[in-house]
């Protein structure tokens, strides 16, 4: 926010904010999803070893006459009251749980990896993906921006760097370790399990499956993996948007009537993101839209942007012959026009994709 209102002018602001704001809207929806989901697979799903061949619909009984449609929604209802009041309150002090999750995390991704190529080198794995499949290409530029989505750890990484001449190794070795977990993470999945029964969320996959895990504790603790996680994000996610709303309409020398700091901020905050996951279950969709539109503003347009202006206003300061010791090898203006080109393939394409769906449907 800080940067864009160093380069940009005021309704290049306001854009900022508008897809920064839409961009945690629809992470939010995501979580909002993710945490019901997991926790009906965990209630309703069969774990009796022999269900990992069983692809479950929404009508699907859970509970006697309660369906899986209905246990999903009274676990967001639960999720809601759970998490939801964190919004009209400040999450401070949260240091400990960001490494507990971190430490999870870590747990949970290299046991999948591990547990998927075990499954691979017995020669049991399901998978037989095609060399290509070009009717998935629309959804996986939205995905894809949404994976690789970087802009909550760049600080932390480039921040403590004293030695500036490392800035560009560092960052180079941390892209591609990224990748090479992704790719391993991909390429064991598609290998291991039958993508027509393939979850969209990658850790339930473990949940029903005896012929990967064995041992019940470890799979329902992938299968509850996201809850922890994700619960102790959403709150965190929830109030950034809420202080970003209030800057957004922040005006110089003003303050917010009680009732519209505390009450009016905190329910335009929650309120979408949970109405969206009450109609909606689908991860996939919700990834793949967020990342397409919302994500590509936050990953291609704005830095572009930023970087165009920036040198715009610096050329004039330190004159155009100024030479930079710690210069990116992505310094000519070519760089910045073709990320933009870049993000607006990306949106053409996933557009394409919804519309072609919703013809199908």
């Amino acid at each position: 926010g800080q940067m864009a209102s160093m380069f940009f002018n005021k309704v290049g602001v306001n854009m900022f904010y508008i897809c920064i704001i839409v961009y945690l809207y629809g992470d939010l929806a995501i979580y909002a999803a993710a945490v019901p989901i997991s926790l009906t697979e965990v209630a309703c799903g069969n774990h009796s070893c022999s269900a990992g061949s069983v692809k479950y619909n929404d009508t699907d009984p859970c509970w006697g006459s309660v369906t899986r449609k209905d246990a999903y929604r009274v676990f967001l209802g639960v999720f809601t009251l759970l998490l939801g009041p964190f919004t009209f309150f400040n999450a401070q002090k949260t240091k400990y749980l960001q490494i507990l999750t971190s430490l999870m995390r870590w747990i949970a991704f290299i046991m999948m990896i591990i547990l998927a190529l075990i499954r691979i080198g017995k020669g049991t794995g399901e998978g037989h993906p095609p060399v290509a499949s070009f009717s998935g290409v629309p959804n996986l530029f939205g995905v894809c921006v949404y994976s690789f989505m970087c802009q909550h750890s760049l600080p932390s990484l480039v921040t403590p760097i004293s030695e500036k001449k490392w800035v560009g190794t560092l960052v180079l070795a941390d892209y591609v370790l990224i990748l090479g977990f992704y790719v391993l993470l991909s390429f064991t999945a598609i290998f291991c399990f039958d993508s027509s029964l393939l979850h969209a969320m990658y850790t339930l996959n473990f949940t029903d499956n005896c012929n990967v895990l064995d041992i019940s504790a470890l799979r329902y603790f992938l299968g509850l993996f996201p809850v922890f996680t994700i619960s102790t994000n959403f709150p965190i996610i929830a109030v950034t948007l809420r202080n970003n709303w209030k800057t957004l309409f922040h005006r110089e020398g003003g303050t917010y009537p009680w009732v519209v700091d505390r009450v009016v901020f905190p329910l335009i905050t929650l309120v979408p993101p949970i109405v969206v996951a009450f109609c909606t279950n689908n991860l996939e969709s919700l990834v793949g839209i967020t990342g397409a539109y919302a994500g590509t503003g936050i990953q291609y347009i704005v830095p572009a942007c930023l970087v165009f202006f920036a040198r715009r206003h610096l050329e004039p300061v330190v004159g155009r012959d100024a030479i930079n010791m710690h210069q990116s090898p992505f310094r000519h203006a070519f760089w910045v026009w073709f990320v933009l080109i870049w993000a607006g393939f990306c949106l053409m394409f996933v557009t394409a994709n919804i519309i072609l769906t919703d013809t199908k449907k």
